[in-house]
């Protein structure tokens, strides 16, 4: 189901009114249905946040629920920062999708219909999950975006591979698998992975579909020569690349409100250089950021670091934009 953005999710500190230096993002986000946005007249890509209010995933593959609050929780963590993106109109709101019941999979294929019509109208769509099955839906909007032949570069920062089976229901943990056999235009390369966090059948699993991943060890010292290139390398075979997160890439010391927490896990600025280093390339269409649960939350932590993260994604997307025009 379909949800207008709500503006009561934006306020914040106002310093000034008039003078744009002293915004803060509650103070420049623009409202927009899903349903008007060809009719926006403004012609230059922008960002656009849609939320993605689901657990359903999560609940399917009996992880702790509480990541269908994300959206508007970041929302609300995201206004109060100050702006510092392109001119006053460069970012909207276009409201939620909310998964109703269990009906999953329906909700999965609307939010992908959202995605696609963002991109058809130049908008660059960053996603607000609800659990990490958010990112079949995402990919759903790109590939309809892209069309079937061209090929798609899947980066995922994530502890886990997500390549269980589903031969019973797709779930939070299946959704790469899903795309990989329905997909062969598809790579798969995910940043971060956890060695004590996936069972040795996930790596055989991986292998087998020929994924490729930098563990979570070898990013301790952030992004290295070797990283960089393996990324680069990996978004050079791809015509587009789509980008997402999962929190619980970070250790729970960071990132508390996260449905799998863990001792281990990366560290912050080592996410945030990621996320920077991967949509600084113009093959970059589009971000989502999920399983963060406020209900587990200390402090709103994980939100507000979730919250920093989604502003480091449209930052550098607009630098991006910014280059190209």
């Amino acid at each position: 189901m379909y949800k207008l953005p709500n503006q009561d999710n934006w306020s914040g500190r106002t310093d000034h009114v008039k003078k744009k230096s002293s915004f803060r993002i509650h103070q420049v986000v623009n409202m927009l249905d899903i349903n008007n946005v060809s009719l926006e007249k403004k012609a230059h890509t922008n960002c656009a946040l849609i939320g993605f209010q689901c657990e359903e995933g999560v609940r399917r593959n009996k992880g702790r629920i509480g990541a269908a609050k994300a959206p508007d929780s970041i929302r609300g963590e995201l206004a109060k920062l100050p702006w510092h993106g392109l001119d006053e109109s460069s970012l909207s709101d276009v409201g939620n999708i909310i998964c109703e019941g269990d009906q999953l999979e329906l909700a999965q294929q609307e939010v992908g219909k959202c995605i696609t019509t963002l991109l058809k109208n130049k908008k660059t769509p960053i996603i607000l999950g609800g659990g990490h099955e958010t990112f079949y839906g995402h990919y759903l909007g790109v590939r309809q975006f892209i069309g079937p032949d061209a090929s798609l570069g899947i980066i995922n920062i994530d502890a886990h591979f997500d390549l269980r089976p589903y031969d019973d229901q797709p779930s939070s943990g299946t959704m790469f698998r899903q795309i990989l056999d329905q997909d062969r235009a598809c790579g798969y390369l995910v940043l971060g992975i956890q060695r004590y966090g996936n069972t040795k059948e996930l790596f055989d699993t991986a292998d087998r579909y020929s994924c490729q991943y930098i563990l979570e060890e070898q990013l301790t010292n952030g992004l290295t020569t070797e990283t960089v290139s393996v990324i680069e390398q990996f978004i050079n075979e791809h015509d587009y690349v789509m980008l997402t997160l999962c929190t619980d890439v970070m250790s729970a010391a960071h990132a508390p409100g996260v449905s799998a927490p863990s001792a281990f896990g990366l560290i912050p600025s080592v996410v945030r250089s990621l996320i920077r280093h991967v949509i600084s390339n113009n093959k970059t269409l589009s971000f989502d950021i999920s399983e963060v649960n406020p209900d587990l939350d200390e402090n709103q932590r994980t939100v507000k670091l979730a919250a920093g993260l989604v502003n480091e994604a449209i930052i550098s997307f607009q630098k991006e934009e910014n280059n190209d025009h």
